[in-house]
């Protein structure tokens, strides 16, 4: 019997880490709301960006040969992505710390400052940098004023990042957006969820009373002979 409701147990536990560790929930984006990257302006071709995560952070790749810095909140220098693949971040940048929790609630070091020599740590040599970047998504924590209606999509603003190619300016231009959706687990995860856990529950109760009337018979023939 113990046998059988560890089993269950098992199961359960199985279809809520299945339905919960999902890539979606294994950061910090928030599922109500979407940024979108719209144009890199002016192109350059080898540069790719995408939005991770629904608002969470931007992912950058540099394979155009040339340098591509990534400027902080005031315009400091931030992330550089050099030609050769080598990725390095500026610790006397402050975004470089701002960035570390999704609503900025870091001390900055005052080392770290708009004015402040760059302080470059290289990284690795992937081409690739990901960040949280605190212009690509909503700050408050509560409902943008914007959104009149929960249940549409809505525009909350338009966000720009500052980068330089080859020592040229550029751009990334993008928009946030309020999603209509639950926060939680969907609707028909949290039905499969229940039904195996209610299935495991009624299958224990079923063996436990078969078991009790299989006891009350082996009682009566045992009365039965004696």
């Amino acid at each position: 019997m113990g046998r059988i409701v560890r089993l269950c147990a098992v199961t359960s536990a199985i279809a809520l880490t299945t339905l919960v560790a999902s890539p979606a929930y294994a950061h910090k984006g928030s599922p109500n709301y979407r940024s979108t990257l719209r144009t890199i302006t002016p192109a350059e071709p080898g540069i790719q960006v995408q939005v991770l995560n629904y608002d969470d952070r931007l992912s950058l790749i540099n394979r155009s040969g040339k340098m591509v810095l990534v400027r902080g909140y005031n315009r400091e220098p931030y992330i550089r992505l050099l030609g050769d693949g080598t990725v390095e971040v500026n610790k006397n940048s402050p975004a470089f710390y701002l960035n570390q929790d999704r609503y900025a609630n870091v001390t900055v070091p005052s080392a770290a400052h708009q004015g402040a020599a760059p302080a470059w740590q290289v990284l690795d040599k992937t081409s690739r940098y990901e960040w949280h970047d605190h212009r690509i998504h909503y700050m408050a924590k509560g409902m943008p004023p914007q959104v009149k209606d929960r249940n549409k999509r809505t525009k909350i603003f338009a966000w720009q990042v500052p980068i330089e190619v080859g020592g040229r300016p550029a751009e990334l231009r993008g928009d946030l957006y309020w999603q209509p959706a639950t926060g939680g687990l969907p609707r028909g995860a949290l039905l499969a969820l229940a039904t195996v856990v209610f299935g495991g529950v009624a299958f224990v109760e079923i063996v436990r009373r078969r078991r009790r009337r299989q006891g009350a018979r082996r009682g009566k023939a045992s009365a039965a002979w004696g």
